[in-house]
């Protein structure tokens, strides 16, 4: 088996090779590929060069045998900012899914939220994106999403992670709804300092969301690793029941409850139990998994 992307780094790949490099070799295809050339609406009247997949590539191939729908998000493109063309394209992937029955789908998440040249259309994009997917998930067919693109999963993008099954990431992917510009904008320097990147990382990376629980498996930042998780994930059984719904709003309850007043991550970590919760930024995947993350 020829797989010469499956070591390479997964931050830096762009959407196609980062397919290339989680798929089965060669079966990936793609729909509404980029020779169809279509391109957003609205960018030519800000004088914004166009993208012919218009940031997302979306189709479908094999992962370890198991068909999958996948979506994946061009962060080189507008910051994968979700526009009109860019969210139909997703969600025609999703309707599709409802009479095609693939195995799950996979999201690869790489967007700042909602494109602001596009913002009303962007929104009622995001919007239609999250009733597909429950549509999906409804149905009985898992949805699995990927975090270790450079945009990480910021506001619409950041609430459709929530709408997963579960999440991948890794420790320079980040999931947030308001990014720390926003916060510091709207709160104060003294709430959230955005220019203090360890604050940032800490607060909104990979391991302060596995951590938390919100995301199910932290990776080291390869094709290799992402791949695998995706695998492991596959093993996951649907988790659309009402009770299930209800224990999943009962831990977000409890946690919301036990980190009340924490200002930092590390008062989150230490009230976790680690006892010296300013070495998890320096500790790599395998070293905070021993030390006994996630709690």
């Amino acid at each position: 088996m020829n797989r010469q992307n499956i070591g390479c780094n997964y931050l830096e790949a762009s959407a196609r090779k980062r397919l290339e490099g989680i798929l089965d070799p060669g079966s990936f295809r793609e729909f509404c590929p980029p020779t169809g050339k279509r391109i957003s609406p609205h960018l030519h009247y800000f004088d914004i060069p166009v993208a012919f997949d218009d940031g997302v590539v979306v189709g479908e191939g094999l992962l370890n045998g198991k068909t999958m729908a996948v979506i994946a998000q061009e962060g080189r493109f507008m910051g994968g900012a979700i526009g009109e063309v860019h969210s139909a394209k997703i969600v025609g992937l999703l309707q599709r899914c409802l009479k095609k029955t693939p195995d799950a789908v996979l999201f690869l998440f790489d967007s700042g939220g909602v494109r602001l040249q596009e913002a009303n259309a962007g929104e009622i994009g995001v919007a239609e994106i999250i009733r597909a997917l429950l549509d999906v998930r409804a149905a009985g067919i898992r949805v699995f999403g990927l975090v270790g693109g450079s945009c990480g999963a910021y506001g619409g993008a950041g609430i459709i992670t929530g709408c997963c099954n579960a999440l991948a990431v890794s420790e320079e992917g980040r999931i947030g709804v308001s990014g720390p510009e926003v916060i510091e904008t709207n709160m104060g320097v003294e709430v959230f300092d955005s220019r203090d990147r360890a604050l940032v990382w800490r607060t909104y990376g990979g391991k302060n969301r596995y951590l938390q629980g919100q995301v199910r498996k932290l990776v080291e930042d390869s094709m290799k690793a992402f791949r695998q998780a995706a695998i492991d994930l596959l093993s996951l059984k649907p988790d659309y029941t009402l009770a299930q719904l209800e224990a999943e709003q009962k831990q977000l309850e409890e946690r919301a409850e036990k980190f009340a007043g924490c200002r930092d991550a590390l008062d989150v970590w230490r009230k976790l139990g680690f006892p010296s919760p300013e070495k998890i930024p320096s500790l790599t995947v395998a070293e905070l998994k021993a030390e006994g993350g996630a709690k």
